[in-house]
């Protein structure tokens, strides 16, 4: 297609691309074709190493800059820029991508009355966003690949005898990054975190009816701190979390949090560990949320309740150390905390009950 031809100045195209494809690559000769340039928005860049989000910004941006020459496109046409997960505020996720387009084309000299469309493939619930950008246009690319998708990519490779895709199914650049990948020690984390929770879904498997894990979560805050663990066992061990776990069948939710928070951190006062009854005169009960987003986590339907500990500002504060589930407890500046910390959502979790910004 000619550039006179071209309806687009810039088309925009969000994905996760865990790992990029041939399936995408379809939709970037797509793009280039309607538009000047392809403004390609790499989703979840702020994610923690996960089965489901095993590769970072970084490596994801890499493999599409590195994979332009598999869709002949010249260095200038093609724009990567991160996009962060902002679950349980889609208000906020849709600004952050306006303000990422915005800022995209400004750097590359573009107009601002220039032309955006919005470019995909409709699959499943996952592409909802193609209705979110009313003021751009909306252009549906049909697959040309069947049934490939990045989830069967990633249980084959994820896996002690890795399977990489070759030429059918994803560019080299792909299958070369997967190569390296794989000797890495961030591989063997992440085999070990796959096989947890196929195992840990095995042990449910045989119910007649969908499980749901009741949770809740302790999110404690004193002096701009806030309270956090490390994990000490899978899933995501050695990530940063809230204290917490699952409710016992003969206690509250209330209960249970004040419990998982005495357990894991032994928070204590100048008298010693702080009594059960003084820790939930603690709680804002204004901010007590329900957590329930259905891919908050890889385990299964977990759904969390989490309780805000307004603790009274002091110098020094409470002491903390790490015990149960906890390899270590420590207090955090709120102002210095990076979503690709944490385990499952506790950013998200975090940014929702304190207003922090955590990118």
């Amino acid at each position: 297609m000619s550039a006179s031809a071209q309806k687009h100045d810039y088309l925009v195209f969000i994905g996760r691309f865990q790992p990029l494809h041939n399936g995408h690559l379809h939709v970037m000769r797509k793009a280039l074709a309607a538009g000047r340039k392809l403004i390609v928005l790499v989703g979840s860049s702020n994610a923690a190493r996960s089965p489901r989000n095993p590769f970072t910004y970084e490596e994801r941006r890499d493999t599409i800059l590195a994979a332009r020459g598999a869709i002949e496109a010249a260095p200038d046409r093609i724009l990567v820029r991160p996009l962060p997960d902002f679950l349980y505020n889609d208000r906020a996720w849709i600004a952050h991508v306006q303000r990422s387009v915005d800022e995209a084309i400004a750097e590359d000299g573009g107009s601002e009355r220039a032309s955006v469309g919005l470019i995909g493939h409709s699959k499943d619930k996952s592409s909802y966003y193609l209705r979110m950008f009313p003021n751009w246009d909306a252009v549906d690319v049909p697959t040309q690949h069947g049934t490939l998708n990045s989830t069967d990519l990633r249980e084959d490779y994820l896996r002690r005898a890795p399977r990489i895709p070759d030429a059918p199914l994803c560019p080299a650049e792909t299958s070369e990054f997967l190569a390296r990948f794989m000797l890495t020690d961030a591989f063997k984390w992440l085999v070990g975190e796959t096989e947890f929770y196929r195992d840990y879904k095995a042990a449910w498997g045989k119910t007649p009816y969908p499980v749901f894990i009741n949770c809740v979560d302790a999110v404690v805050v004193q002096s701009g701190h806030i309270l956090l663990v490390e994990r000490a066992r899978r899933p995501g061990a050695g990530l940063l979390a809230l204290p917490g776990g699952h409710v016992d069948p003969n206690e509250s939710f209330r209960d249970a949090a004040v419990r998982e928070l005495k357990e894991e951190t032994k928070i204590s006062d100048q008298k010693g560990e702080i009594p059960p009854a003084m820790l939930a005169s603690f709680i804002d009960e204004t901010k007590t949320r329900l957590f329930d987003h259905p891919d908050r986590s890889e385990r299964g339907r977990v759904v969390t309740q989490a309780f805000l500990f307004d603790l009274p500002a002091r110098k020094p504060m409470f002491s903390v150390r790490g015990d149960d589930d906890a390899a270590s407890a420590s207090w955090h500046e709120l102002g210095r905390l990076s979503a690709d910390q944490f385990f499952e959502d506790h950013a998200a979790i975090i940014r929702e009950m304190t207003g922090a910004l955590i990118d």
